[in-house]
């Protein structure tokens, strides 16, 4: 196993002069994250949260919409109007007799039903707001992470109601009112709809939807990628927990992670018949070689390569049962080959300093094709062709979003006086 290349995360323990200075009301001791019921948005809140030195001290919330029926094409109305909809669309079977589709009327995304966390409390901004007021003078402030299109109302809206007891940090853009956050955290890329490359792509009359109100403020944290639970500790015990596993096999040890097509990215059977072939002809310099597909991974692409290589010994795949090796792979492997629709994926694997290739970048279009540009650029990934010797190694800088972005809401918060309880 290569070397984990990881800088440390630069939060460290608060000197009795700064708890003195700060003082008791100015130490932010817990943390209320808003999520939306999916692991690339929570995950990149409670990443932050852990490289904020504040594990432990969390309580998820999420914003979930209505499911079933036609609410899989209104995902565009803001949440709050949806569930009205949902609600009204409801009475209106039940009172003229028509039979409910079953599931209509859950509220519980797929992701949440799927993983038994279901149990996870629904976001009120009213009573999170009060917590927050009612728990100051005893608990400090609080500090709001939220992640997603969905959560930004109720993470305004806490921030309205109990402004001087919350700071609020939102990840991902959110497009437009940028001074209802404290902070706000997204990645470069976001900003590429405002270059005259990207200006050139929408209609005019679709710009103030899709593009950011204008270039980033004070309130901006600028990424190169998404940010993620791939810390140095967390890769270090992921090591540990698949020692058994991973560390007897052969070496190089080439990972290959297989997302999903998107808007932005489409593919289908023909990448995955142009993967095989790049994979058989590198397999000849691979010692082992471990296949992941996520939950977007489309059903017949999984078929193609496991009917190819269900029946090689160098080859394993993940179907998805047990516990899963993600983790134990970023710690393990010696190189990666990751498709380009997956920016948390690239984005973990560019953590660990090793080789990273890439295969469909030129099926993206838009900011994604931007993204994949600027990790080329910084030499964290390279195009996947085939013809690579995969025992021949190559490194960059690691990607250090996560604890950067960290070090900026320290900053944030002690210009507003507060500081973390690390």
């Amino acid at each position: 196993m290569r070397p984990i290349r990881l800088p440390e995360l630069p939060i460290g323990r608060r000197s009795a002069a700064e708890v003195f200075e700060a003082g008791i009301y100015g130490i932010i001791k817990r943390v209320v994250v808003i999520g939306n019921g999916f692991s690339g948005a929570e995950n990149q809140c409670i990443g932050l949260v852990r490289a904020l030195g504040l594990s432990g001290c969390h309580t998820l919330y999420r914003v979930t919409r209505p499911r079933g029926g036609i609410n899989k094409w209104l995902h565009w109305l803001p949440v709050s109007l949806h569930k009205k909809l949902d609600y009204v669309m409801r009475q209106i079977c039940i009172y003229s007799g028509v039979q409910v589709e079953a599931g209509w009327s859950k509220v519980v995304p797929f992701t949440i039903e799927k993983t038994g966390l279901s149990s996870v409390i629904e976001a009120d901004a009213k009573q999170i707001a009060m917590m927050a007021r009612d728990t100051f003078e005893k608990e400090g402030p609080l500090l709001v992470i939220a992640s997603g299109r969905d959560t930004i109302s109720v993470a305004s809206s806490i921030k309205r109601l109990a402004t001087e007891n919350v700071f609020l940090v939102q990840i991902q853009h959110p497009r437009s009112r940028l001074n209802r956050f404290d902070l706000v955290i997204t990645p470069q890329h976001d900003y590429y709809p405002l270059t005259p490359h990207g200006q050139r792509q929408i209609p005019w009359f679709l710009r103030r939807w899709i593009t950011p109100g204008r270039p980033p403020d004070r309130h901006m944290v600028l990424t190169v990628g998404a940010l993620h639970l791939a810390d140095s500790a967390a890769l270090r015990s992921a090591a540990s927990v698949w020692h058994d596993e991973l560390a007897p096999l052969a070496r190089p040890l080439l990972v290959v992670n297989i997302g999903g097509p998107t808007s932005s990215c489409q593919y289908g059977a023909d990448l995955a018949k142009q993967l095989i072939a790049m994979l058989q002809n590198v397999l000849w310099s691979c010692g082992s070689v471990r296949i992941s597909f996520s939950r977007r991974t489309p059903e017949k692409v999984s078929k193609i390569l496991l009917k190819e290589f269900s029946s090689n010994p160098k080859v394993y795949i993940w179907d998805g049962e047990g516990p899963n090796p993600h983790m134990g792979h970023l710690a393990w492997a010696d190189a990666f080959v990751i498709t380009a629709d997956s920016v948390s994926m690239l984005s973990e694997a560019s953590t660990t300093g090793k080789p990273v290739y890439v295969i469909g970048a030129e099926r993206c279009t838009w900011k994604f094709a931007d993204f994949q540009k600027s990790l080329w650029e910084r030499g964290a990934v390279r195009p996947f062709t085939g013809k690579e010797d995969i025992s021949e190694s190559w490194s960059y800088p690691p990607l250090n979003d996560t604890a950067e972005a960290a070090s900026q809401v320290m900053k944030a918060l002690a210009d507003r006086g507060w500081t973390i309880d690390a």
